[in-house]
């Protein structure tokens, strides 16, 4: 047998975490391994343990727990946030004029990277073959945006002033001035949203007294797979659960020592009979760090592990989408992986089933 009974269940639920190694890192609950643990999958049974439980939502910004699943599908959100959730960039960059000192390639992969706030469900992906050319595209499949700026002096401007922001017009150049041009009837369409860059205040070039950007861009429906910019997240990143559990009463100077090993927050110290004792007040604030065992006369009296299956889901959006919609969206490009998995099944038995019969 693979471990004493007294055991299994650490070895099946935790992660230990030692001085200089990680314990329980594989997978283990598969039919078979352990006598006595039924490990199949039953979808009542997964119904029973999942759960998802929001911790924080704000604008950009989603923390939740999820539970009762492998690290794989975890993982297969995290990457499916990364790489397979649709949003629109810019694709092509028409530079009519740019007297800057930043060279054409660079600028346009400066535009490239700027997140663009549209709603990429209301697109099309553009077909391939029609991306040649100064072709438009259509309103389903392409927005357009156009910055034109040229730099002057600022005939207000004192004559022993120094500042280019009192000496010179338009001089520095952001991302606000990037102008949504409408296709066909977007204007209609798009009535009410702020098509355009998510922020406004992103640097794009400097410029001085005669130089100008003269600049049209095409912005298509596109996946993180393909190209970095079309990622919807700044970050999409999970962690396990930590767990500390303390092995015997820690008082005095070691409990003030103790504290420090940890994040702020984790360890607490309460007054009893006049002591000071140490106590885990939230594990979750930990890093994980194992600074703890660095010390001889503490090592000994803490442990330390990780929720096998419990997952600390931290979305950070680029502010495209809201991140509990991106995270939706994640889900039904999973569902549509499974179900294209499930079709090529059945294809795959009907062929089997006609060369047999044959």
């Amino acid at each position: 047998m693979a471990a004493t009974m007294s055991n299994v269940e650490e070895i099946r639920n935790r992660v230990i975490l030692g001085e200089f190694d990680v314990k329980n890192v594989h997978t283990t609950d598969f039919p078979g391994n352990y006598p006595g643990y039924d490990d199949t999958w039953h979808v009542q049974k997964f119904y029973k343990t999942f759960r998802i439980d929001l911790v924080d939502l704000d604008e950009d910004r989603l923390e939740f727990d999820m539970q009762g699943v492998d690290a794989a599908v975890a993982n297969a959100f995290r990457r499916i946030l990364l790489a397979e959730v649709p949003t629109m960039a810019v694709e092509k960059v028409f530079i009519y004029n740019n007297t800057s000192i930043i060279q054409d390639e660079v600028l346009a992969h400066r535009l490239g990277l700027i997140p663009i706030k549209a709603d990429p469900r209301l697109f099309e992906y553009r077909n391939a073959g029609e991306e040649s050319g100064e072709d438009e595209g259509s309103e389903i499949d392409t927005i357009k945006l156009q910055l034109k700026i040229k730099c002057v002096k600022n005939p207000r401007a004192t004559k022993d002033s120094s500042d280019p922001r009192e000496l010179y017009q338009n001089h520095v150049v952001y991302s606000w001035d990037m102008k949504w041009v409408p296709i066909g009837n977007q204007a209609d369409v798009f009535a009410d949203a702020d098509i355009g860059p998510v922020n406004g205040d992103i640097l794009i070039a400097k410029l001085r007294p005669g130089q100008e950007l003269d600049i049209v861009m095409h912005c298509v429906k596109g996946i993180g797979k393909d190209h970095a910019k079309f990622s919807p997240v700044a970050t999409a990143s999970y962690r396990l659960l930590p767990q500390i559990t303390l092995l015997e009463r820690v008082e005095g100077e070691k409990a003030e020592r103790l504290k420090r090993c940890f994040s702020r927050g984790v360890i607490d110290l309460e007054d009893i009979d006049g002591k000071k004792v140490a106590k885990v007040v939230n594990s979750r604030l930990d890093s994980c760090s194992r600074e703890v065992l660095r010390h001889d006369d503490l090592k000994n009296l803490v442990k330390l592990g990780r929720v096998r299956d419990h997952f600390i889901f931290t979305v950070e959006s680029t502010g495209v989408l809201p991140p509990d919609v991106l995270f939706t969206e994640a889900i039904k490009v999973l569902m549509a992986k499974c179900q294209r998995f499930l079709n090529e099944l059945d294809s795959t038995d009907r062929k089997c089933q006609n060369q047999t019969m044959k």
